[in-house]
């Protein structure tokens, strides 16, 4: 189960998300839909706030490129803050770590 909530109120001018849960073959067609929809034309720097996304496959990590994808083709960036170990070790084993920002806190 995973869920993701929309914060538009941030005064950086970024679209901010929360990931929660789990991003798996089962979730993934709903993440999609919802973050590209979110995500729109891709015209906006977009902060991804995984502190409690606990679980993230293959499929997941897609669906993340093909955004990152929508917001450089207008120069902005996926800013991917608080991964927790298991997952930050997975962006780095598919090199992943080197297409997103990944920080710490926001």
């Amino acid at each position: 189960m995973f869920e993701l909530i929309i914060n538009n109120s941030t005064d950086n001018g970024r679209l901010s998300l929360i990931l929660k849960g789990e991003v798996d073959i089962s979730s993934a067609p709903e993440f999609k839909s919802r973050l590209y929809e979110a995500v729109g034309e891709g015209d906006k720097d977009i902060e991804l706030f995984c502190d409690e996304l606990t679980y993230i496959d293959s499929t997941g990590l897609g669906i993340l490129v093909g955004a990152l994808k929508r917001v450089k083709k207008n120069d902005c960036n996926v800013y991917i803050y608080q991964l927790k170990e298991n997952i930050r070790k997975l962006f780095r084993i598919t090199g992943l770590e080197r297409v997103f920002i990944l920080e710490e806190i926001a």
